[in-house]
């Protein structure tokens, strides 16, 4: 899963990526000071790991991961080349989900690109970028295959949808707000358009405010996202810098002073599944114990495949327990006895935590 951290500049963008990937990106007080993509990979915290390592006496632990991509300040004009922005949006073009990061704190000290705070004004100013930026590559496409579908009928349907997306983004809907039936998603799919991209608006609060109620800016981005279904997350990103200095201890002990029940990172790492609609199985034996990602809703050999093409290919059943069925029972062995192991087929749909041994034939 690649999530692309995106905002204007001087909104705690590369103060947050540092935090979550503690990849040492530069944070500094002046726009544009990111201009090549920033990439960290993170793993996803899972404690049903730890706990199935101990039951599987495992050798080791392989969590799944995140790659957050770093992506420069953008600013009005972006799609128009202004502030480097055309070598940014392409960047975003690369990523699965946007995470926006929306200044919502008052701090004279730092600059503002717009000279003032107005988290509404930050967001549709990146949005209409996105929304420019599509356009312009939904118009190039309509005119060809407006030209090409007199001649053939099979492109009458992309010819429709184009005409559809085209009328949105030049009301100043995002694509993403397009409601398209399964076989026209396939389609626009293949545009990779910046504005159907899901998003989590990320409220970067001050210290003193993340334990309180939403301030004013955090109340009005949720109203915003909830117009369009998109996702909210409220952090500090200054408190998740300190968090990342921490070893676990530290780190649990730290949020407990604060008063807080998980870091910011847990928060988007969730918000972002449910957004994707990701879940995780799990696989584990002496060897190691993974979690293994997958969508919501997928198949048993769908499932396999994730591992290798061959257990897709020569798929015969999947060995399937619940991860808390099987800490219960403390072992596979016993899990077994009392027969709580099920032999699932190839139209069983994976559930999250479901602890699987795929059977094949090579």
């Amino acid at each position: 899963m690649k999530l692309g951290i995106v905002g204007l500049p001087n909104v705690g963008k590369s103060t947050l990526f540092n935090a979550l990937t503690s990849a040492g990106a530069e944070a500094a007080n002046y726009p544009f000071a990111t201009i090549e993509p920033n990439v960290g990979v993170v793993n996803v915290p899972d404690e049903r790991l730890e706990v199935l390592s101990e039951i599987s006496n495992s050798e080791r632990i392989v969590y799944t991961n995140i790659e957050f991509y770093d992506i420069a300040g953008l600013v009005k004009g972006a799609s128009k080349g202004e502030g480097l922005g055309n070598q940014f949006l392409s960047n975003i073009r690369e990523v699965d989900a946007i995470v926006h990061v929306v200044r919502c704190f008052d701090d004279e000290n730092i600059i503002h690109v717009d000279g003032s705070i107005d988290p509404i004004r930050d967001i549709e100013n990146i949005n209409l970028e996105l929304i420019f930026s599509d356009l312009e590559q939904v118009d190039n496409r309509y005119s060809k295959v407006v030209k090409k579908a007199r001649a053939e009928k099979s492109l009458a349907k992309e010819r429709d949808l184009l005409e559809k997306i085209k009328t949105a983004l030049e009301e100043g809907k995002s694509a993403r707000e397009v409601e398209l039936d399964d076989e026209k998603e396939k389609i626009i799919k293949n545009y990779s358009l910046l504005s159907a991209k899901p998003v989590i608006y990320v409220c970067n609060v001050a210290e003193e405010e993340l334990t309180k109620d939403d301030n004013e800016y955090v109340k009005k981005v949720r109203e915003y996202a909830e117009k369009t279904g998109d996702e909210v997350v409220v952090i500090s990103a200054e408190i998740e810098a300190e968090i990342a200095a921490l070893d676990d201890d530290e780190k649990e002990l730290f949020l407990e002073e604060l008063g807080l029940d998980s870091s910011g990172l847990d928060k988007l790492i969730k918000s972002s599944y449910r957004l994707l609609g990701l879940i995780s199985f799990i696989t584990t034996g002496e060897m190691e114990t993974r979690a293994w990602t997958i969508k919501r809703g997928s198949k048993a050999p769908t499932a396999a495949g994730k591992i290798h093409t061959d257990m897709e290919r020569g798929f015969i059943k999947a060995d399937t327990i619940s991860y808390k069925d099987l800490v219960e029972a403390g072992s596979v062995a016993k899990a077994r006895d009392k027969g709580l192991i099920r032999s699932e087929g190839k139209e069983y749909v994976v559930e999250d935590g479901d602890v699987i041994v795929f059977k094949f034939n090579v």
